[in-house]
């Protein structure tokens, strides 16, 4: 597992990072959410070994970060922010050299290779220069590199930064397919990226955690969770919102683009069946009927304000 103890780091008298902790066993996607300045990066970066905390304790696989680094590195593969790599050499090069780096020899070495270009996908791109490939084939080679020597430890800083929503998709199922046996902690300040990838989700805001659990319980947080939202083209909104407020346990009933959004006193199951058969009974042609599971970007915002974006 990983175990991270009290991290802290400070830069003069500005704290970047305070005070993290927390624990992830394989199986586990960590989300670290938080907009720009927040000490995604610096986390990322003290937990790869990169950067040393001013106070904290990091221990992979058992072995501490600091006292002994070689062996708690071998565990990780890293792929920092931008997916950095020596662009005048192919992706077959590349990851040769990785190979390399990483002590890979013999039956392992090539096995590793072969097992990480079909992964990744690679094999029409081999033989380009990694400055000729598009933002989305650079991300697989960045990903390729991190598991090429098999990680029981993924971290990833922005993936899916800079992507089409095409590639973004492409990187997150490979990302989730890699999950199955290991660790994968993502750095990111895209919310969709939470809840496409992540079965976790760390709020970082001013260097501290100010959340932590499942994207599900992020999105509970939400107002909107648990909501109603009606839209009919064959009656007012003035005329709905009537209607739907009086029903019992309604709090407020709201008008939106082409519909009306029903709050419940307290979440209520029952709130859609309800808001249907009110529908019915009156005879309003339904456009459109669904329960809100939570708007994120609200609760990022009430979680993080002040945070520079």
């Amino acid at each position: 597992m990983i175990e991270v103890s009290h991290l802290t780091k400070y830069y003069g008298d500005v704290a970047a990072l305070e005070d993290l902790t927390f624990k992830l066993v394989p199986g586990e996607i960590l989300g670290f959410l938080g907009p720009n300045g927040a000490g995604k990066s610096t986390a990322m970066k003290m937990l790869t070994g990169f950067l040393r905390p001013s106070s904290g304790e990091v221990r992979i696989w058992g072995s501490n970060m600091w006292q002994d680094s070689l062996v708690a590195q071998r565990h990780i593969g890293y792929l920092p922010e931008g997916a950095p790599a020596y662009e005048e050499m192919t992706p077959l090069g590349f990851l040769q050299f990785i190979a390399d780096a990483r002590g890979l020899t013999g039956v392992e070495r090539a096995n590793r290779l072969e097992q990480t270009i079909t992964v990744m996908s690679l094999q029409e791109v081999l033989g380009q220069r990694i400055e000729t490939l598009s933002k989305g084939f650079k991300r697989r080679v960045g990903l390729a590199q991190a598991i090429l020597h098999d990680p029981d430890v993924l971290i990833l800083d922005e993936p899916t930064d800079g992507l089409d929503p095409n590639q973004k998709h492409q990187v997150r199922k490979m990302i989730k397919g890699l999950s199955a046996d290991k660790i994968v902690i993502v750095s990111t300040h895209n919310l969709e990226e939470v809840t496409a990838v992540c079965n976790r989700a760390m709020v970082l805001a001013k260097g501290r955690v100010v959340s932590d659990g499942t994207p599900e319980s992020l999105m509970a947080m939400s107002p909107y969770h648990g909501a109603v939202t009606l839209k009919s083209s064959s009656a007012s909104l003035a005329e709905i919102a009537e209607v739907v407020g009086s029903i019992t346990g309604v709090k407020e009933a709201v008008p939106i683009a082409g519909g009306i959004t029903i709050f419940p006193e307290n979440i209520d199951n029952t709130l859609f069946t309800k808001v249907l058969e009110v529908s019915l009974a009156k005879g309003w042609k339904v456009d459109s009927l669904y329960v809100e599971s939570g708007r994120l970007d609200e609760v990022f915002r009430s979680l993080t304000e002040g945070e520079s974006q």
